[in-house]
């Protein structure tokens, strides 16, 4: 079963896999990963049909993807993955039945930018879409980081990050006119990063 089930999905991200699981994208079509990194989070989509997208600054991890899809779901165009930042999302408004954002946001230089590629992201989002994201924030370990400068901050673990915390996630939550399709979580890796899951669906 592990073998099946690791072919499936691939090395998908256990909180999205919640979310499928619970078949809340079942009536979904076209899906992109914005950061899309090697496609680590989109095989299941692919092997399902769906319209899959993605974009990445890396020029190499969209290669990466572009091979993955030719294996997975030679129908899906290749020209569907390309190179883009998060804040410039060459797409129309209203294009996307679902957006994953999978430790992306986190890597914000500062508040302004944090605050455009979310509005890129949400804005490709169709009325009724999803937002799916997994980012770092402070939740949880508030006392233990140290701030950097607009919104960037020195983790335990030594990196620095962009980090939110539940409040603005909700003020963000509210400003988008979204509703929150699952609680926020967060996970606490042994004190040294935090890791929130924010789940938002935009109003018909």
């Amino acid at each position: 079963m592990k073998n099946n089930l690791k072919t499936e999905f691939g090395d998908i991200d256990i909180y999205l896999f919640d979310q499928l699981l619970k078949g809340r994208f079942d009536d979904c079509i076209r899906v992109i990963d914005v950061g899309c990194g090697g496609g680590r989070n989109l095989v299941y989509f692919l092997k399902q049909g769906y319209e899959v997208y993605g974009v990445d600054r890396d020029p190499e991890s969209i290669e990466l993807l572009q091979g993955l899809s030719e294996d997975l779901a030679p129908d899906n165009s290749v020209h569907q993955f390309v190179v883009a930042r998060a804040e410039e999302l060459p797409y129309k408004d209203g294009f996307f039945d679902l957006a994953i954002c999978n430790a992306l946001f986190h890597f914000a230089n500062n508040t302004k930018h944090f605050d455009a590629m979310v509005r890129s992201v949400w804005r490709v989002l169709k009325p009724g879409g999803y937002l799916f994201a997994r980012l770092a924030s402070d939740i949880g370990i508030e006392e233990l980081v140290q701030p950097r400068g607009d919104g960037r901050f020195l983790l335990p673990d030594g990196t620095v990050r962009f980090l939110v915390n539940e409040q603005m996630l909700l003020d963000y939550s509210s400003q988008l006119k979204g509703e929150l399709y699952e609680p926020i979580k967060t996970t606490n890796v042994n004190n040294i990063r935090c890791m929130t899951t924010w789940c938002l669906r935009k109003k018909a």
